[in-house]
């Protein structure tokens, strides 16, 4: 009688005996309730692993595979390890990024504190001789500065070199700024005719903007709050320009002063044609030149560099023909053309002079004659 676990038509023929006798028998008390078959794991065998005997037995699954899924079987091997080893690049790619940028931009010091107050001399120039007139175009050309450039053009930048603190570009940067201060603040029309202030302001340091407001609108000859320090103005009531083309020659300089601080200086000479505001249909036949020389020290720091701004601290200014009686701290107020000789200064003062300009020992000076060959020869800036 066939027992469960029998082959259906029985023992085959020469199976049994020996060890290797198939015994159904022992195997009767092994019982596998429902429990137990529910409970027993089904390791699933992957194509790969079907493959050939190379490939792995048992196919290992991530912490990281299911991740997206809902903890889904079906997330691909080796998921989480990829995206491992890329968090764990991009974290050291960061690194090395703010490595770099640490060694190629070093710690830049902190700005040095508020600007300076700006101290200013302006020194009006009384003629020695009569003031001569005529039309612009004649009178320059028969002056020193007929060879002079006109406007922008006669402020020339120098050789741009770096400093132990500060780089070329931040050097050039300083100079760019103090060309444009020098063009709004001594060639610009609105700001010659006072008109205009903004063009110049916008150019300071916030911490000189209270002292400038006071010199433009309550100007006072002290030193500290004359307006033709900051900028050039002439009395709109007394005089206008008779041509627009200012001639301009001077240098610019630059030095670093303290590891956080640039200063450039300006030395230009600036000649003007103007005629009285009183002349009748605008002739210019009737104007005469009148020549500034300004001397100015500007300084930047770092935070001046990125603003596009600078701190002039300190402003030297020589202007002539003028009346010594008459304070230019508000606005100049040319001679005009056939005035003669008014109060004699104390020394001789040549704003057309190369070099640093002979400074007027008092408070007014007098402006020196060109000599004779200076008509036919410029003079070097």
């Amino acid at each position: 009688m066939a027992v469960p676990g029998d082959p259906p038509n029985g023992t085959p023929e020469n199976i049994g005996g020996g060890d290797d006798e198939f015994r159904p028998d022992e195997y009767r008390s092994v019982v596998f309730d429902e429990d137990f078959v529910r409970a027993a794991r089904i390791q699933e065998y992957s194509a790969r692993e079907r493959m050939g005997e190379h490939a792995r037995a048992v196919r290992s699954r991530s912490i990281w595979s299911g991740a997206g899924s809902g903890g889904s079987r079906t997330g691909s091997p080796g998921r989480g390890a990829r995206q491992g080893m890329l968090l764990v690049l991009l974290i050291a790619t960061a690194f090395a990024v703010a490595v770099y940028m640490g060694l190629r931009n070093p710690y830049v010091p902190a700005p040095g504190g508020r600007a300076e107050p700006l101290s200013s001399t302006v020194v009006p120039l009384a003629p020695a001789a009569v003031v001569p007139g005529g039309k612009p175009a004649d009178l320059y050309a028969k002056s020193p500065a007929a060879q002079y450039r006109v406007g922008a053009a006669g402020i020339t930048m120098p050789a741009v070199r770096r400093t132990p603190h500060f780089t070329d570009g931040q050097v050039g940067a300083a100079l760019s700024i103090a060309k444009d201060y020098l063009v709004q603040s001594s060639l610009d029309p609105d700001v010659l005719s006072g008109a205009a202030t903004r063009p110049v302001r916008v150019l300071l340091d916030p911490d000189q903007l209270a002292q400038f407001d006071r010199s433009v609108t309550s100007p006072s000859g002290d030193g500290r709050y004359a307006a033709t320090g900051w900028l050039v103005r002439f009395d709109p009531d007394t005089t206008v320009l008779a041509d627009p083309r200012v001639r301009v020659s001077g240098t610019l300089g630059y030095e670093e002063v303290a590891p956080d601080v640039l200063q450039v200086t300006s030395d230009h000479t600036f000649v003007y044609a103007v005629r009285p505001a009183s002349a009748t249909g605008g002739a210019t036949d009737s104007a005469s030149l009148f020549t500034v020389r300004r001397e100015l020290r500007l300084r930047f720091d770092r935070e001046d560099l990125t603003a596009r701004r600078a701190e002039l601290a300190a402003a030297y200014v020589m202007a002539g023909p003028h009346d010594c009686s008459a304070d230019p701290a508000a606005g100049f107020r040319p001679l005009t053309a056939g005035t003669g000789p008014t109060t004699v200064g104390p020394a001789a003062s040549d704003p057309y002079a190369s070099g640093h300009p002979r400074r007027a020992a008092g408070l007014c000076g007098v402006l020196a004659t060109p000599p004779p060959e200076a008509e036919s020869v410029s003079p070097g800036p």
